[in-house]
């Protein structure tokens, strides 16, 4: 079946990706690890400045919900078939992002703060690898009052499929647990993102009061780890935690959950109905890889553009890996002007 306009809906932190190519000397002066993603504190604001005098740097439209909102939409390539709500500032960076959304074809319902300067995030890159450093701004501003506005909430009815990451629960759970308790109420999908190590350790709680909700639970093996090590479940078995996971409670109205954990250039696991698969992922030579960035929300853009045309699982996942075998071969959360995926 052909997606309908505006089927898939995501909500997050949009952020302006300020990326550049630095050294192991920058990482320690700002002590900061590779393949992390952590909020930004008082010792990285100067960072921000440093970056931007670099003569590689480049700015991307980020944020990982809008990231896997416009992978998908570029995968799927018909106009409008997604949507997206986050809130930014009333400035130069802001008006890039509106820009930007709707060269990708996403309608963005974008929340404007008076006050706060739109969210940016250092992207570090050494070897491919990288680092994320947020600093929310605007981004944290989201509030639920914007999503409760007729003009807003009818981008939530007409969705059928709801994605999150887990980002936005240090923002709004306010406006999380109404997306998910509409979607329950509904029949619609709702998907989630473990997202980062910091969210599975310092907001479990609301990570706890979300999870019964999403039909599916997307992440990446360092994250899985960490959601099994502060759950007390003394395994660092993929498979295992990804089974766990998908039989974690569901809340009622809800059949299921899947869990979708990719490991890199290791292959990714699915656990559904007491059972565990793993799909192979496309091998990229290391000369070829340009920057990690975006590989993540790039895969799990791919899998969305598939799961809302009614594909099966192995689809889903193939076309999750196309996207994120692209997205990695170019500098941040980038595509080419149409997909070459069937």
């Amino acid at each position: 079946m052909a997606a309908s306009e505006g089927v898939l809906l995501g909500m997050g932190n949009p952020l302006l990706d300020i990326s550049a190519v630095v050294d192991e000397a920058f990482l320690a002066k700002y002590d900061i690890k590779l393949n992390n993603a952590i909020l930004a504190e008082e010792k990285h604001l100067p960072m921000y400045d440093e970056l931007a005098s670099k003569g590689n740097v480049e700015y991307i439209a980020g944020g990982a919900t809008q990231n896997s909102i416009r992978v998908a939409q570029w995968m799927l390539q018909i106009p409008g078939a997604t949507s997206y709500m986050g809130c930014i500032g009333k400035d130069k960076f802001g008006e890039e992002m509106k820009k930007n959304a709707q060269a990708a074809g996403v309608t963005a319902h974008y929340y404007e703060d008076e006050a706060a300067p739109t969210g940016t995030c250092a992207v570090c890159v050494v070897g491919g690898e990288r680092s994320l450093i947020a600093n929310l701004s605007a981004a944290n501003c989201y509030k639920s009052e914007h999503l409760k506005r007729p003009e807003n909430w009818a981008l939530v009815d007409k969705a059928k499929y709801i994605y999150i990451a887990g980002f936005f629960l240090t923002v709004s759970p306010e406006s999380i647990q109404l997306v998910a308790e509409h979607a329950a109420a509904n029949n619609k999908v709702f998907l989630m993102n473990l997202s980062a190590p910091f969210i599975c350790e310092f907001f479990r709680d609301a990570q706890e009061k979300v999870l019964p909700y999403a039909d599916y639970i997307f992440g990446n093996e360092t994250e899985a780890k960490i959601f099994a090590k502060v759950r007390g479940w003394e395994t660092e078995n993929i498979e295992e935690i990804a089974l766990k996971i998908s039989q974690l409670p569901v809340a009622s109205g809800k059949q299921k959950r899947i869990a979708v954990i990719t490991q890199g250039a290791d292959p990714v696991v699915v656990a559904e109905d007491g059972q565990v698969k793993t799909f192979p992922v496309i091998l990229l030579p290391k000369e070829k890889l340009v920057d990690t960035n975006g590989a993540g929300d790039a895969f799990v853009g791919g899998f969305l553009s598939q799961l809302v045309q009614g594909k099966g699982i192995e689809d889903c996942v193939k076309a999750g890996c196309y996207a994120a075998n692209v997205i990695i071969q170019r500098s941040g959360c980038t595509y080419p002007e149409k997909p070459d995926f069937n």
